[in-house]
């Protein structure tokens, strides 16, 4: 053989070498020092980390994704279990989470062991992320209807699922909260942990259920604010009516506003019948354009508004918003509107889970039984279930839904103004859990107050994870502040 082939024989073998030993394996774990920087410019010593994991575990020739998230290392001198952030959504980012509001209770949380803001698949830093590119374009010259927001988002979905399913190769039918759960599992052998605590709000909750059914042995704490439970994907109208009610309540005895609307919910229905007699056209200025364009405001519009925002801090707004419509002024939802039939439908992520998830018969039943006597109807889970069609998810089934029945140590944080994961919903699974505390906020919507609105909250917390009895499960949230 010449010297020339024996040269190209041996390159050839070190290239196929250094190819077979670069190929990446699941659970792959890489950790590099990171400075973390918050939304207010703070900076702490921190970890990056990711984490190769099967994207389907039922497909044996399946992707690898990358999950990514940073770690806070304790400062403790004997930490506890890792405690790991899991963020709503779904399609929340806990990274992204890190750096805003509740960056000093991810800190705090330190004091008990290392914390980690956990990016889930297909969210945030994780690989791929599954943002979709479409916008919405719906016609601003024809009454708004649920018909012609499904249309629209029917014609988005399709080319989202066609970008990432047909051109990109991802498997959308791994991104469920059984996989998810999985995620967590692998993540704690990955990082050498013997259980893992959860720190957990809204959708992160109905992951935390699943991962606690699925890897009971692996969770040592877990704290489930607005829970999210099993079957709870889907909300009830009977729920959201309450909520009117309660807030309704709290309106007739406002000192300030109170004497203007005795009766919010007959103020609100006065205004729905309004509109869905003539439907108002308003012109505003598109911020966008700087061009003047004309808006169509509808019974369905004012619904779309409300449930979209009920149970949030965007709820003190709503007595203004229905005090100025019944007086002519639609000018704050027409601007609504515009943006909403202007906006990005969101994560491939966000729909598959929640598709995935479903509803037992039992569930769809009922909210079809209390959609009837609801004011909003069942608007609050538009556009679900009707825009699963064209997401394809497959469902997760009943088991996954039905009751759990769980050992491990469990706070339950819940506000008495959170229409989305009512104080309810926390009950309803709780009898499963031997070993739980319910904290209850009075006056607390959904998101930040379940947190944030107290100090009390955090020392309820740091109790809990440090094993102690939470001394005070009844807490005051600031009262709303209403004005017109």
């Amino acid at each position: 053989m010449s010297s020339y082939k024996c040269v190209s024989a041996t390159i050839f073998l070190l290239l196929l070498t250094g190819t077979t030993a670069a190929q990446p394996k699941a659970g792959t774990l890489k950790i590099k020092p990171y400075t973390f920087e918050n939304s207010k410019g703070e900076k702490v010593p921190a970890e990056f980390g990711t984490l190769l994991v099967p994207e389907n575990r039922s497909d044996p020739q399946t992707n690898l994704i990358e999950l990514a998230f940073v770690r806070f290392k304790s400062t403790a001198k004997n930490p506890g279990p890792p405690i790991v952030y899991l963020a709503g959504g779904p399609g929340g980012s806990g990274i992204g989470t890190a750096t805003g509001s509740r960056f000093p209770l991810f800190m705090a949380l330190r004091e008990i062991g290392d914390v980690i803001a956990f990016d889930q698949r297909g969210t945030g830093y994780s690989k791929p992320n599954l943002g979709c590119y479409e916008r919405m374009s719906l016609p601003l010259d024809v009454p708004p209807s649920r018909e012609a927001v499904l249309k629209e988002l029917a014609v988005n979905a399709r080319g989202c699922v066609f970008y990432w399913k047909d051109l990109q190769r991802v498997d959308l039918t791994g991104y469920n909260t059984n996989e998810s759960a999985d995620d967590l599992e692998d993540l704690r052998k990955a990082l050498g942990a013997n259980q893992i605590s959860l720190w957990t709000i809204s959708y992160g909750t109905h992951l935390a259920f699943a991962t606690m059914r699925r890897h009971p042995k692996s969770i040592h704490r877990a704290i489930l604010a607005g829970a999210e439970g099993p079957d709870h994907t889907y909300k009830l109208p009977g729920n959201v009516q309450k909520h009117l009610e309660d807030l309704a309540a709290l309106i007739k005895a406002d000192p300030v506003i109170g004497k203007d609307i005795p009766d919010f919910l007959g103020l609100m229905k006065s205004v729905f019948d309004r509109l869905d007699s003539q439907p108002e056209t308003v012109e505003i200025t598109d911020p966008r354009t700087k061009q003047k364009v004309k808006v169509i405001v509808n019974k369905f519009v004012m619904q779309y508004i409300v449930a979209n925002n009920i149970g949030t801090t965007v709820t003190e707004r709503f007595p203004a918003l229905f005090y100025r419509a019944s007086k002519g002024d639609f000018s704050n939802p027409a601007q609504v509107w515009l943006n909403e039939s202007r906006r990005g439908i969101g994560s491939a992520m966000s729909y598959m889970m929640d598709c995935a998830s479903g509803q037992t018969a039992v569930r769809r039943e009922r909210i079809e039984r209390e959609a009837k006597g609801a004011l909003l109807g069942d608007i609050s889970n538009f556009p679900f279930p009707e825009v699963c069609q064209e997401w394809k998810a497959p469902d997760v089934g009943d088991e996954f839904r039905s009751p759990l029945r769980s050992d491990a140590p469990v706070l339950f944080i819940s506000g008495t103004l959170d229409a989305r994961t009512p104080v309810s919903n926390a009950e309803e699974y709780r009898t499963g859990f031997t070993n739980s505390t319910h904290m209850i906020i009075e006056g607390a919507v959904h998101s930040d107050p379940l947190f944030l609105s107290s100090p009390k909250i955090k020392d309820g917390m740091m109790e809990f994870l440090r094993g102690q009895p939470v001394t005070t499960t009844k807490i005051a949230a600031p009262p709303m502040k209403f004005k017109l």
